[in-house]
């Protein structure tokens, strides 16, 4: 069993030059030994932005805080806030945006296996 605080957690840049102000938090992942899912949090400050993409695998979000847009594959935005859940399934287009001038945080949740390749 592995517990901790999301806050001793090293938040590290998101590195992919087509986000904007995101910063990543491994919360369960390669050093827990979690062997089918990994959970990440992500915090998006004012005007900051995930890239926009889109990959094989589904993941599940969860809004902790603030609100944002999310971008759908059909390209709509749609409204998000603290309290909100996102099921992205596998090949959908999306993007989460902080349009706000407070942080936006959210928890992600992947496939392991798929973790190597995890933007956001």
């Amino acid at each position: 069993m592995d517990i901790r605080h999301a806050m001793g957690v090293r938040a590290e840049p998101v590195s992919d030059p087509q986000a904007k102000d995101v910063t990543i938090r491994w919360l369960v992942g390669p050093d827990s030994g979690a062997p089918t899912f990994h959970m990440r949090q992500f915090d998006v400050g004012a005007g900051g932005h995930t890239p926009r993409h889109s990959h094989p695998w589904e993941h599940e979000c969860y809004i902790l805080q603030g609100q944002g847009k999310v971008l759908r594959p059909d390209g709509q935005l749609t409204p998000v806030k603290a309290g909100d859940v996102i099921y992205v399934q596998a090949g959908e287009e999306h993007q989460f945006l902080n349009d706000s001038w407070s942080k936006l945080t959210f928890l992600c949740m992947v496939p392991a296996a798929q973790c190597t390749q995890c933007k956001g």
